[in-house]
């Protein structure tokens, strides 16, 4: 199968990375497209993006961090259609143990791919 710059993969696009404020920032970077690409495969489901990359002033507005990775395009905030996002949270934690930024929230789960290992609660 071949993708446009629209399609990134057969089952996510540019434009659900895209920041909610309106400005065309639409990045993603290509390993994290790969865990997310994983994350739907092991679980079968569809993958919601809530929020992918963020500008600096739309971060600013929705996020008390100032190093937050959404704004290097490197995070993702999801939900798996059927999947509590606790189950998601332990398959990535299982599966880059040593690796990655993975935060617990109630609605999702979120994931960056900083390269070390960070884990919170929301």
């Amino acid at each position: 199968m071949t993708t446009t710059i629209k399609e990134l993969s057969r089952n996510f696009s540019r434009s659900e990375f895209a920041c909610k404020c309106g400005c065309e920032y639409a990045a993603v970077d290509a390993v994290l497209l790969d865990v997310l690409i994983e994350v739907r495969r092991y679980f079968d489901a569809p993958v919601t993006i809530t929020s992918g990359c963020r500008c600096s002033e739309h971060n600013r507005r929705v996020s008390k961090s100032d190093a937050s990775k959404h704004v290097l395009a490197i995070a993702a905030d999801i939900q798996v259609k059927g999947v509590s996002p606790a189950a998601v949270a332990d398959h990535l934690e299982s599966k880059h143990s040593g690796l990655y930024g993975i935060g617990r929230y109630d609605r999702w789960t979120h994931i960056d791919v900083r390269g070390i290992a960070a884990r919170w609660r929301g």
